[in-house]
């Protein structure tokens, strides 16, 4: 029985390709540990929640609007 649809078509192209690398794997497997330290590492390090330490809790949509009106005038 032969898979036609675009899901198994897709998987199947994949599969194929990566069963076949030698450096691609090497390869994609630097780009996922960049990754994971740009979104991971960066984010819990260098951009802290402001508005969690700066307003109530339910009230960071009053803090932004405040902020805007403030800084316009």
């Amino acid at each position: 029985m032969e898979k036609k649809s675009f899901w198994y078509r897709a998987y199947d192209l994949y599969y194929d390709g990566f069963r076949n690398m030698r450096l691609g794997k090497t390869l994609w497997l630097i780009i996922a540990i960049k990754l994971f330290i740009i979104f991971f590492i960066l984010k819990l390090f260098f951009f802290p929640n402001f508005l969690k330490t700066h307003s109530e809790k339910g009230g960071e949509s009053d803090y932004v609007m405040k902020e805007f009106v403030e800084r316009s005038e």
